[in-house]
């Protein structure tokens, strides 16, 4: 029987079907009740609903809630502290935490991140596991890849198919706001390629940053990976891209427009130097790996990951790139890329 928690979101039954009806009602009475207060009263929640309904339309586009439970937290598993889950012995699945990591060096001013520790992390002795860097996109937060992008779920059937074992995966912040966008430039680079690693290893008693780390992320997280792989390749040997653009971009296409004053001062160097097609045409990556994986119906992802994948290859990088047929810019999308390229991020940070 389908808990209140289960109810699908992304489909029309029942919750979207219900706030309709609920909706229809609202306003009927609304429209035949005569005490003024009351007619206010229903018209508020009339209004409310439409909104509601607004609100699952948009959900059900992108998929980032996919029941009720996500939604409403109910009755989903809460970030536990650090602190309770040492207390706890091995777990049957993956802990999920939310924790602050400072900035140091980099001055960014980050919100918290959330790390998974899979089973084996609470073994003793506690082995040094290796990480996988999951980037969020703009709009949006750390939170994202463990609520609309699954990864909690992936990562613990992973675990479950493997003794407990899985990597470290830390889901930092890139932007600092919920809807900033800073392409992983400037401070928000320095915060993820000295701050986090230096934390997380230190913290997590991971293997070190290099070649048992990767980096991987969704829409603009996707080209931050490329990017940071490709210049920071002593922290990362390896990079998933899910729909990322042809690199730091100001705007939602693969045109450069303002992005150069936006995000560069005006620095055409600087711009070339965080630009993975200039880098890929101008060095050698040899002993790193890159997985492309993009929508057929995301025009502008779609050509960057047919434009990159090639050069790549060329640049001495073992590449894949998958094309999911009717794949759109979405969290269906992104759930299901991180689920095809977790065996190959294993195999490349395991070795």
């Amino acid at each position: 029987m389908t808990t209140l928690a289960e109810l699908p979101l992304t489909g029309w039954w029942p919750v979207r079907l219900l706030l309709l009806v609920a909706f229809v009602v609202a306003a009927l009475l609304a429209w035949w009740v005569r005490r003024l207060w009351v007619r206010a009263g229903l018209v508020t929640v009339a209004v409310a609903l439409a909104l509601l309904n607004v609100l699952a339309v948009v959900n059900a586009s992108y998929g980032y809630y996919l029941t009720l439970g996500q939604a409403i937290g109910l009755p989903g598993r809460d970030a536990a502290s650090l602190r309770q889950l040492e207390r706890t012995g091995i777990p049957g699945e993956g802990q999920l935490i939310t924790i602050t990591i400072p900035g140091p060096t980099s001055h960014f001013a980050a919100r918290p991140a959330q790390v998974y520790l899979p089973p084996a992390w609470f073994a003793r002795p506690r082995p040094k596991l290796p990480v996988v860097m999951l980037l969020h996109g703009t709009p949006g937060a750390p939170g994202d890849w463990s609520d609309g992008g699954g990864a909690t779920a992936t990562l613990d059937s992973w675990a479950a198919a493997h003794g407990g074992t899985a990597p470290i995966v830390v889901m930092p912040d890139i932007n600092g706001a919920f809807d900033a966008d800073t392409e992983c430039v400037g401070p928000a680079e320095t915060y993820l390629t000295r701050d986090v690693p230096a934390f997380v290893a230190g913290r997590f008693f991971t293997r070190p940053p290099g070649r048992h780390w990767a980096v991987a992320g969704l829409s603009e997280g996707g080209s931050c990976a490329v990017t940071l792989a490709l210049r920071h390749s002593d922290t990362f040997s390896a990079f998933a891209d899910f729909s990322g653009l042809a690199g730091p971009r100001s705007g939602d296409g693969n045109d450069v427009g303002d992005t150069v004053p936006a995000l560069f001062d005006g620095s055409t160097t600087d711009f070339d130097a965080h630009e993975p097609g200039w880098l890929l045409a101008h060095g050698r990556y040899p002993g790193t790996g890159g997985w492309f994986e993009v929508g057929d119906a995301d025009d502008d992802p779609l050509a960057a990951a047919r434009a990159l994948e090639p050069m790549a290859a060329r640049a001495g990088i073992d590449t894949h790139l998958v094309v999911v047929s009717g794949g759109g810019h979405d969290f269906f999308l992104w759930r299901q890329a991180f689920a095809d390229a977790l065996p190959w991020l294993v195999a490349r940070v395991s070795g």
